[in-house]
C-alpha cells in the first residue's frame, strides 16, 4: 500500500486551491494524509480525495505565529513517523519555503520529499522542482503532483472541488434566488469598505434582489453594518454558519459578491458565479477565482504586487475606486435579474 502525504500550511483558500494536485496524487496512491494547518482545516474536511487530515500550525508560515517550540515540533515528527509514509509533497505558495517542513519530514523517516524550491536543498529533498511564478497556485501546486508521480483521472476536468452536503442537512436561507455578500478578507488591505458593501446591498434590494450577508465569527460587526436594520430582501448570517453550510449557501447562490480569500475560492468549488473584488496586493494571475465565470474589479495602482496585509496608502484607492455601482452591475452582467415579488423572505436561518 502507497501512503502518501501531502502539506499545505495555510489557509483554507489555499487549501481548496490544492484540490486537483490532492487528486492527482490520490489517483495514483492507496492513501493520502493532508497535514495542514489550523486556518486551513475546514477545508481540508470538505476535500473529496483525502482519506486522513492532520493538523499542526507551521510557525514559518501560519499568519500569527506563535514562538517555535520544541515539543512542538517533536509531536508533529512523532505523528509522522508512525504514520508509515512512503512519500511527501509540499505545497507552497512562491513567497514561502518548504525546507523547513522538509527537514521536520526527514527527522520523522519519511524517504521520498518533493516541493517547488529556488533554496538549495541539501539532502532534504529528492524533488527539487522549478516552476514559474506567473501561473494559477492551481497549476503550480498540480505541475508539482504531476512531477511527484500523481495524474489526474480522465474525467477530472482540474476543477475546485468539495464533498457535496447531503440534502436533508441544508435548506436555503431564501425560497426563491438571491445573492451573496461576503463583506471579510482574511487580510484587512483585501477587503472593501464596509460602507461600500452596505451601499451594494441597498441597491440591489432595492432593485428586487434578495441577499444573504455571510461572515466568520469574528465578523458579526462587519456583517451587520452591511445589512443594516431588519428588512424583507436581506438576511445576515455573520456568525452563523460553518464551513460546510457556507458552502451550502454559496452553493444555491445565484452568485457571490467577495474580495480575494477563502470564500472566493469556495464559490469555484461549488460552480458559483464570482464578482471578485480582487485587491491587486498580490497577482491576479495567481489568484483569481479558478475556472468560474466571473467579473474582476478593481482599480489599476502603481502599488499593485505590494503583498501588504494593511494598506499603507491613504484611502486604499485600489479597493475603495470600485464604487457600488459598478458592481451591481457586475452582478447583473454575471446573472441578470427577473424580478420575483413572491419570494422576499427568509424561509429559514441557520442557528
Amino acid at each position: 500500500m502507497t501512503h502518501v502525504l501531502a502539506i499545505r500550511s495555510d489557509n483554507d483558500g489555499d487549501v481548496l486551491l490544492s484540490g486537483p494536485a490532492l487528486r492527482a496524487l490520490r489517483a495514483t496512491c492507496d492513501r493520502l494524509t493532508l497535514l495542514c494547518g489550523p486556518r486551513g482545516r475546514h477545508a481540508a474536511e470538505l476535500l473529496p480525495c483525502v482519506d486522513e487530515v492532520v493538523q499542526w500550525r507551521a510557525d514559518w508560515i501560519d499568519a500569527a505565529p506563535a514562538p517555535v517550540d520544541r515539543q512542538h515540533v517533536e509531536e508533529l515528527v512523532r505523528s509522522i513517523a508512525a504514520r508509515d509514509v512512503d512519500r511527501a509533497v509540499i505545497f507552497t505558495s512562491f513567497h514561502q519555503s518548504p525546507l523547513p517542513m522538509a527537514l521536520l519530514l526527514r527527522m520523522a523517516g519519511v524517504p521520498w520529499i518533493g516541493a517547488i524550491s529556488i533554496d538549495y536543498p541539501g539532502t532534504l529533498l529528492d524533488l527539487r522542482h522549478n516552476v514559474s511564478d506567473d501561473v494559477h497556485e492551481v497549476e503550480r501546486a498540480l505541475d508539482l503532483a504531476v512531477a511527484a508521480g500523481g495524474k489526474l483521472a480522465a474525467e477530472d476536468d482540474a476543477r475546485l472541488r468539495v464533498r457535496s452536503q447531503p440534502p436533508g442537512d441544508f435548506a436555503p436561507p431564501f425560497a426563491d434566488s438571491y445573492v451573496v455578500v461576503h463583506p471579510g478578507a482574511s487580510v484587512p488591505a483585501r477587503a472593501w469598505p464596509a460602507g461600500r458593501h452596505a451601499e451594494l446591498v441597498d441597491e440591489m434590494v432595492a432593485s428586487g434582489r434578495r441577499v444573504v450577508i455571510t461572515g466568520s465569527p469574528g465578523e458579526r460587526e462587519l456583517t451587520g453594518v452591511v445589512a443594516g436594520p431588519p428588512r424583507p430582501g436581506v438576511l445576515d448570517l455573520g456568525g452563523q454558519t460553518t464551513f460546510a453550510e457556507l458552502a451550502g449557501i454559496i452553493r444555491a447562490a445565484e452568485c457571490i459578491v467577495v474580495g480575494n480569500t477563502g470564500p472566493a475560492h469556495l464559490a469555484a468549488a461549488v460552480g458559483t458565479p464570482v464578482v471578485s473584488l480582487f485587491a491587486p496586493t498580490v497577482p491576479v494571475v495567481r489568484w483569481r477565482p479558478w475556472r468560474v465565470a466571473q467579473e474582476l474589479l478593481f482599480m489599476r495602482v502603481p502599488c499593485a504586487g505590494c503583498r501588504a496585509r494593511a494598506c499603507p496608502v491613504e484611502g486604499h484607492p485600489c479597493m475603495s475606486g470600485v464604487s457600488a455601482g459598478e458592481v451591481a452591475a457586475a452582478v447583473e452582467r454575471l446573472v441578470p435579474f427577473t424580478v420575483s415579488a413572491d419570494a422576499r423572505t427568509p424561509v429559514g436561518a441557520l442557528a
